[in-house]
Parts: C-alpha cells; structure tokens; sequence
C-alpha cells in the first residue's frame, strides 16, 4: 500500500494598523494603514502568491489527479485580494477548478476566539465557509484552526460544527513516544480525526532551506525524498504544513526555492512510494490508532508549541481581554460596521507583535513585527482599542448623527450644551501605557459601584436633586456629582437607551419633561456659578498681557534711564574740575 504525502499551506496576511500618532483618537475611527497594506499585499502577491499559484498549476497539468495540494486562506486575506490584488484570488479560483485542491475551514479573522468566545469562534467558522463556498465552490470538510492551535474542547467544538477532520501541531511534550506518522482522534469526540504536523520535515524547507549555517546546506529534491523515505518505514503518513509564503517571500526566488517545488513531486513519483492527497482524502483512507490527550491548547509556534506566541506576557493578555469584553456589546448593538472592526482586531498578529521572547523565537518575533518594540506595539493596539470602545460603550456621536436624521426638534439634541460636547472630546485616552485601565474605568459597572446616577433607568433623579440641591451650603457638593455624570454619565444613559425597543420603552421625551435639565439649572443656578468663577473670565481680570502694559518695563527704563543718569554724575567731568594731584606736585617740586 502507498504512504500518504499532504502538502497543506496557510494563507493570511494582517491588516496593519496606523500610528496612533497619525490620527485622531476620539474623532478618527478608520484605524488602517491603507497605503502599507496595498504595498505589501502587492508586494507578496508579485513574490510569492502568483508565481507560486502558476508552479502548482503547471505540476497540476503535468499530473493532472496525481499531485493534491491543500490551502487554508483566512476571511482577512480574502477581503485584501479582492482590495489589492485581484489577480490573486482568480488564480485561486483556478486551482479550485482543477479538482485538485482542497480548500479548508477556519476562523475568518485569523483570531484567538477558539481559546476565548466559543460563540464568537463558531460564528467566524460559519462566515469563513461561507465565503470559501462563494469564491471556490467547495463545502469545507477539514477544519484547520489559528496557527494549528488546538486541545481536547477545541477539538470537541469543532465535531460539534460537523467537520470530520482537523489539522495540528505533533508536539513533543503531547506525543511523548508517539510519532505524528499517524491518524488520531479527538479524545471527546472521536468522530474528528487529528492528522498531525511533522514539525522536522516541514521546517526543513520553511525555515532551513536558505539557512547556509545549517549542516545540510544545500537541500536537493534527492536529499528530501530520501528523508521522506526513512521517516516513513514503519509510518504511514506524512503532513508537510507550513506558510504558503514560504516560497517566494520567507525564503526568496534566489535561493531555488520554486525550482525545489516544481520539481518534487517529480522525484517523489520516481523514487518513493509516495501518493499525493488532500487531507479529507487521508482522514478517509487511513484508520486512526489512537485518542490523543491534549488538556492545554498547543500550537506551531516557537519552541514552546503552546499560546506564549500570542498570550504570553501581561501585555498581550491585557489586551485579548479588553477585546473581548466588547462581543456581547457588539451583538447588542446588530451593527455589521462594529462587528467587522471587531473582527479585524482579533486578528492573532496584532498580539503577536507584543511578545517580549528573547534568543531565537524573539529573532522570528523581530522579522514580522512592524513596531520598533513590543511595547510600542502594545501603545498602539491599545490607542486604537479604547477609541473602539469608546465608540462601542459610548455611542454618543452615532446617536446623535440618528436624531438630526430623523427630528431636527428632538429634546435629547438639546440637552447636551456645548461644555459636555467638549468633554466628550477630551474624554480620549493618553498614549501611555496607564491606558489600559481606560475601560475599566468608563464602564457603567465602575460607574454604578460609586452610587446610582441620576438619569439611569430605574433611579429617580428629580426628588433628590432637589433635595441636595436646597441648603446653599451644600452647592459645591452637588456640583461636583454633576460634573461626574457629565463625564461619564451622558453616553451610558444613551448605551442603555441606544436599542429602539428600549427607546419606545423609556420614551426619552417624557423623561426629559419629568427631569429637566433646565429646572435644574434654575435651582442651582450652575451657569451663573460658572460665570463668577469662570476661568476664562478670572484670566482676563487678572491677564498677563494687561499687567505688562500698564506696569510696562520699558517705560520704568525710560524714568530712570541708567545711561542718563550716568551723563548727570560723570565721573571724568568731576575729576577735571577737582584734580588735586596736579597741582600738588607743582608745588612739591618748587620747596625742594
């Protein structure tokens, strides 16, 4: 019986964000670099994806159903061919059409959700077969998820999903003795099969291939088949998984690396016992032998083979968990603009870029990131969160733009004076890394735990305001409440009131008859305290400009002028009329 080869490649390429430096944080919400994802997508397309694509089609024409080849192109990739480089998707397509391609399921954005949402994590599944179904006509029925990232709930998630295969990682410390030559099974559900990554031979032409320190430098086609051939005497299968990139991109066209692929498959039909396959064609073919046991989710990435690439240090977990304490928001709000940025900022190599490894996995850390440093890579992620959910939390803007579309004679419009307009503007957060607590101090959570607000549903504003506000003495206390509910309170009245139903409900018109803000401002009279106390007005009584012109130093020079004076009381004119040196010595000379 033939050995199993199945040569998998992924497909993904990040959205860069910008340079918090470069917009305005708070009014600015487009949060892409356009000019640096145009240039490398072209770049990578004119390097690695066309002419790759044309190498397998002429081994496609060549073989015809003898050569299979397998691709996995995350939703990200799909919506930036379509963007920058269209000719890369037809390429794609036409390979689809050959039949001798298998096109395989994952999460849409590239993200981390397995590990953090499982409702969120199936929903990307499901939008990411759609749009596999609608660009090349298959139903995916192998499942490869972030990064190969997978464990023993994983798995069962993804059985659940009804996919009847899944790649992974065949790491050392979950094998053990075992070798990934093989088929396994989820250990829940043992429906799914495993087929597993072999981390040597597939690193052998992803990472060493170029390497000229490397003891096998150079790598032929005889030297790798006869790899292929030793690793499979007992075994019966051999998954080569890597970074379609890796020709053309990682390991450039001068190093041979096209010319290593065009002629593969050829010394592998003549020397070796070898039969090209899909992966669904092998998960069919071959019976597992085994339940794989992994309780703690594993990866292909860096020494480890766990999350640390990605959920490593506080920085990175502070940051996955500030994004995805917004999913539940952003299917409240049932806004397909939110939950695309939502989905954009999952992307795994947003936090990748802020591991702070060392030695060698730092050295492949270096070569992808576009930030001088981790934390610059954090500064930025968070900068451009906060403004997300700010807009997601606070959807004050928004609401407003809705109620001048809609009534130009709204109660609500009014209510907000220009001072809150102003302090919802500077309600942005500092580029410093204290922004991480940002959130978590403008949540109505926060908020409530400091006492109920007046204007919330369900707490009755207008007694106690005017309670408080009855003895003069108590003025400055009151004063200082309003200003907290300025700050915070004006866009979590709108959050809760931001769905139609809740708007029929609450009625806003009739709470703002019941609750005015204008009675209000009467009792406490805060415009006219403001007025007295105003510091623009305190700042042109007493203006520096003012002082120095009517205490003016020039004209104090003028008065007491140093030089005039010095004209007055010269000291020469003094000792032309009084010199008594002269004389004296006259007379001296005369005596003697």
């Amino acid at each position: 019986m033939k050995k199993t080869l199945c040569l998998y490649f992924q497909v993904h390429q990040p959205l860069r964000l910008r340079q918090y430096r470069f917009f305005d944080i708070g009014n600015d919400h487009y949060y892409y670099d356009d000019f640096a994802n145009r240039s490398i997508m072209r770049k990578v397309a004119d390097r690695c994806y066309l002419p790759a694509n044309g190498v397998l089609l002429d081994i496609i024409k060549e073989y015809g159903k003898q050569f299979k080849v397998s691709f996995s192109i995350s939703g990200i990739a799909i919506e930036q061919f379509e963007m920058y480089a269209p000719e890369v998707l037809e390429s794609f397509k036409t390979l689809a059409k050959t039949g001798c391609v298998e096109f395989l399921a994952e999460t849409y954005s590239h993200s981390l959700a397995s590990v953090k949402d499982p409702g969120e994590f199936r929903a990307q599944v499901e939008e990411h077969a759609a749009l596999i179904k609608k660009h090349f006509g298959q139903q995916p029925v192998t499942f490869r998820n972030t990064e190969l990232i997978y464990s023993d709930e994983i798995g069962a998630m993804v059985a659940d999903m009804g996919y009847t295969a899944m790649l992974t990682e065949g790491a050392k410390h979950v094998l053990g003795w075992k070798r990934p030559n093989y088929i396994y099974t989820n250990a829940i559900n043992p429906k799914l099969k495993l087929l597993l990554k072999n981390y040597n031979l597939s690193d052998d032409i992803a990472f060493r291939f170029s390497n000229r320190g490397w003891d096998q430098w150079p790598l032929t086609v005889e030297k790798y088949v006869n790899w292929l051939n030793v690793a499979t005497k007992k075994d019966e299968i051999i998954n080569l998984f890597m970074d379609y990139e890796t020709f053309g991109e990682h390991q450039g066209m001068e190093t041979g690396i096209f010319a290593f692929l065009r002629y593969l498959p050829a010394r592998i039909f003549i020397s070796s016992n070898f039969e090209f396959l899909t992966p669904a064609e092998a998960s069919a073919k071959h019976s597992p032998v085994a339940p794989l046991h992994v309780p703690y989710a594993i990866s292909w990435a860096d020494e480890e083979r766990d999350l640390s690439a990605w959920l490593g240090n506080e920085l990175q977990n502070e940051a996955v968990d500030q994004l995805y304490r917004l999913g539940e928001k952003i299917m409240n709000i049932n806004d397909k603009n939110f939950l695309q940025e939502y989905r954009r900022l999952q992307a795994s190599d947003h936090f990748y870029y802020m591991c702070t490894k060392l030695f060698s996995d730092g050295a492949v850390h270096k070569y992808f990131t576009p930030y001088d440093s981790p934390y610059d890579a954090f500064i930025n992620y968070m900068n451009v969160l906060s403004d997300f959910a700010a807009r997601v939390e606070k959807p004050v803007e928004k609401t407003l733009i809705k109620i001048r579309s809609v009534s130009k004679k709204s109660l609500t419009l009014h209510s907000i004076s220009k001072e809150d307009k102003k302090k919802i503007k500077k309600m942005k957060p500092v580029t410093q890394l204290e922004n991480t607590t940002f959130m978590k101090k403008t949540t109505l959570s926060a908020l409530a735990a400091e006492g109920p607000l007046p204007g919330v549903a369900g707490v009755p504003a207008k007694k106690k305001v005017a309670k408080k506000a009855a003895p003069k003495k108590k003025v400055a206390k009151k004063s200082t409440a309003k200003k907290v509910v300025k700050k915070a309170a004006l866009k979590k009245v709108v959050k809760k009131a931001a769905p139609k139903k809740v708007v029929k409900k609450a009625a806003p018109k009739k709470v703002v008859k019941k609750a005015a803000p204008k009675k209000v401002v009467k009792k406490a009279a805060p415009k006219k305290v403001v007025k007295k106390a105003a510091p623009k007005k305190v700042v042109k009584k007493v203006a520096p400009k003012k002082v120095v012109k009517k205490v003016a130093p020039k004209k104090v020079v003028k008065k007491a002028d140093p030089k005039k004076v010095v004209k007055k009381a010269a000291p020469k004119k003094v000792v032309k009329k009084v010199a008594p040196k002269k004389p004296a010595a006259k007379k001296v000379a005369k005596k003697k």
